[in-house]
């Protein structure tokens, strides 16, 4: 049962390490924080500093040494695949890469509303209605359904990746690096893009970058990590105005540099 007082999602003492020859390397190392509904953590670090890792697990693409990883109350990590396979249809990820993401040879159409059929919520006419509905949504037009991936710019297939994320209505978005790899420019259009589908349709948003700047356009917290640890946390403002740990001061000088 949904309960609004309790964050969405909570990560309690997470911890993932990854094999290395005869070692292992902690890529996340017992953490611990949560994100209320309705609102967009930002997590930011250096590469390898374990903030994918830590979004992956979310989404429940690697499995975790120990911790709990909760969703509106539900521990993921003792779920059967059944159990996950309904979760997923309130959980969705936006990856940083859109090309890699998005099958070259199916229509656009198909691609953002794939989840519905997936998951056995629209077929026939009504995916098309709402095939149209999304690129709508996301700034395309109803006749880019019938174009292919390889016909569009990085932002907009970043665009096509955006609306088949929100397909299904989920309430947790996870961005992973979603606009590294867009100019300045394409970058702002993107993030505007999805604050205006955050405010739009409720959505919680945990949100990736190794840009701070990015970061303090789009998020009200962040927590900052280093080695597979958070370092810093607190009000996005707060942190680039009074940082205290030195992997936060080189974020902000190679942020605003």
């Amino acid at each position: 049962m949904m309960d609004n007082n309790r964050p969405l999602l909570e990560i309690r003492d997470l911890k993932v390490t990854f094999p290395h020859g005869k070692n292992a390397i902690t890529a996340v190392d017992s953490i611990s924080f949560s994100v209320d509904r309705g609102t967009t953590l930002g997590i930011v670090g250096e590469s390898g500093s374990g903030k994918s890792t830590v979004a992956r697990a979310v989404m429940q693409l690697i499995t975790p040494n120990s911790g709990e990883i909760l969703f509106d109350g539900q521990n993921l990590t003792k779920m059967s695949k059944s159990e996950l396979r309904e979760i997923r249809k309130r959980t969705q990820m936006v990856f940083q890469d859109p090309g890699g993401s998005l099958n070259e040879y199916m229509q656009v159409g198909k691609i953002i509303t794939e989840p519905l059929l997936v998951h056995g919520i629209s077929k026939g006419k009504e995916l098309q209605k709402r095939s149209e509905e999304l690129l709508n949504q996301v700034g395309l037009e109803p006749k880019d359904a019938k174009r292919y991936p390889h016909e569009f710019s990085g932002g907009q297939k970043q665009r096509i990746a955006i609306a088949r994320s929100i397909a299904i209505h989920p309430e947790l978005l996870v961005c992973d690096e979603p606009t590294s790899a867009l100019d300045v420019t394409v970058q702002a259009k993107i993030l505007k893009l999805l604050s205006n589908l955050r405010d739009e349709l409720g959505l919680t948003i945990l949100f990736i970058s190794h840009d701070l700047a990015v970061i303090n356009e789009f998020c009200s917290k962040v927590l900052v990590m280093a080695n597979g640890k958070i370092v810093e946390s607190g009000a996005v403002n707060d942190v680039i105005q009074n940082p205290t740990h030195e992997i936060t001061k080189e974020l902000i000088a190679s942020s605003y540099a």
